[in-house]
């Protein structure tokens, strides 16, 4: 017997697979068949590969993201967590951003929750890091390291300059890798802007405990693009880690003492530890466990897929599981969607099984790696033909018509334009002016003397 009137199909999660998947769904679904609802604490999902670039301004924020509203006008969002679920009942705990908790029935499951960011008690990274996994980030990242170079330009104290100009990124794989060579290059331009900050007086540190950065593209290609990097001016520290960044004084592991006031950490991800609520088996790293048809081990109405996923990889062999990439998400998500609606009729599941096509990266403006695949053969690129194949690759996976076109209207007013070195760092407290004015007056302003006109004034 069915929960509502209809069939509900709870996706929890609106990123990559949660909307791919809510969208085949709806798609190969007969008229009220059933419903299908979305759990997000986010209005919109987050296109991750485009957060450098977003970071560096070369394509607007807006752009990166997608309304699940607009894109999924046939289903139910609801903006909130899914708390707890119980797989007896068939009920999911819903708190959604305000208000009470309450119970949400449903008849299938699929778990899309991602990824966060993986991270290690070092004491100071809480109070001074900065991840990598959301837009709102790459925005703070942005307005944060132009507001670094306003201060080093308005300031004559040396140890203030020299703490607001180091910057240091943990990890080497795609996003570190990226963000840096992005983030590197917006602030090479906005210097031309400031009289008194010159590249030269920039310090960038790339941190990672792996022996070489860019492992996704294979040994030799990870060679140029750690040797692209340090031709930048970019230090690169190979097998060693972080120990400590308490109030910005970063030590590493090798030795290497440094203030700064920006540190990013890009040094993997993890399962979204909501996980372990939901009762469902999980892997030795805290994925869910799936079968190759994406159906979580020991249930015929669960599903799961992407980066909380531990999925079988049929294309390599037993004892593989598929990476946590946009490659896979995209693709296991089409699969996941058609086999929930098998799975409502009763038919076979299909199982997933593709082919790595190989991966891009950018390293900045004009700059970039690549390695594609074609059967047995593979394709390495590097330089400017590289980091066309990465704008193509991501500017076709962008979710809808909609944002392609807008991500590729920024990249074509880009090509005319200058970049945009404005940092709008109030933003992220925009009512501390009006409060200001608006508030009573402080004690302190009370008893400060009165200006000799103001004294003439009452006399």
């Amino acid at each position: 017997m069915s929960t509502t009137e209809r069939p509900r199909i709870l996706v929890v999660g609106g990123g990559y697979v949660g909307l791919y998947a809510a969208r085949r769904i709806l798609k190969k679904m007969r008229y009220g068949e059933a419903t299908v609802t979305v759990v997000d604490p986010r209005s919109y999902m987050t296109y991750q590969p485009f957060l450098p670039e977003a970071a560096a301004g070369s394509i607007s924020p807006r752009h990166v993201v997608v309304p699940l509203r607009r894109v999924l006008p046939k289903a139910e969002v609801l903006t909130g967590r899914v708390s707890t679920i119980d797989q007896d009942r068939k009920v999911a705990v819903v708190q959604p951003l305000v208000g009470e908790a309450y119970e949400l029935p449903f008849d299938y499951l699929v778990v899309a929750l991602g990824a966060v960011s993986r991270t290690f008690p070092i004491p100071g990274l809480a109070e001074n890091g900065i991840g990598m996994k959301g837009i709102e980030e790459a925005i703070g990242l942005r307005n944060h390291v132009l507001e670094q170079l306003d201060k080093a330009d308005s300031t004559t104290d040396e140890e203030i300059r020299r703490k607001a100009l180091t910057f240091v990124f943990v990890g080497g794989g795609f996003a570190g890798a990226e963000t840096i060579g992005e983030v590197e290059d917006m602030a090479r331009d906005a210097a031309k802007y400031y009289p008194n900050v010159k590249r030269e007086d920039m310090r960038f540190v790339l941190v990672d405990a792996a022996d070489k950065i860019l492992p996704e593209v294979g040994p030799k290609l990870g060679k140029w693009g750690l040797e692209h990097l340090q031709k930048r001016g970019i230090e690169v520290y190979l097998e060693t880690s972080m120990n400590s960044c308490v109030d910005g004084h970063v030590v590493l592991k090798n030795g290497l003492e440094v203030d700064s006031n920006t540190i990013v950490w890009t040094a993997g991800v993890k399962p979204n530890p909501a996980l372990a609520r939901f009762g469902l088996p999980l892997g030795p790293r805290g994925h869910v466990d799936t079968a190759p048809s994406l159906q979580v081990q020991g249930s015929d109405y669960i599903w799961a897929a992407g980066d909380n996923a531990q999925v079988p990889d049929l294309a390599v062999g037993e004892g593989a599981w598929c990476p946590p990439n946009a490659q896979h998400a995209l693709r296991q998500a089409k699969v996941l969607g058609d086999n929930v609606i098998s799975g409502m009729r009763g038919f076979p599941q299909k199982e997933y099984k593709h082919a790595n096509k190989g991966a891009v990266a950018g390293l900045g403006l004009h700059k970039g790696v690549a390695m594609i695949v074609f059967g047995k053969m593979k394709i390495k690129l590097k330089g400017r033909l590289a980091w066309y194949m990465h704008r193509g690759y991501h500017g076709m996976a962008m979710p809808t018509f909609n944002r392609k076109i807008r991500v590729l209207a920024d990249w074509t007013l880009g090509m005319f334009l200058k970049r945009e070195v404005v940092s709008l760092g109030a933003i992220e407290n925009p009512r501390e002016e009006f409060y200001e004015a608006a508030s009573p007056v402080s004690a302190a302003t009370a008893a400060k003397p009165a200006a000799p006109a103001e004294k003439a004034k009452a006399s």
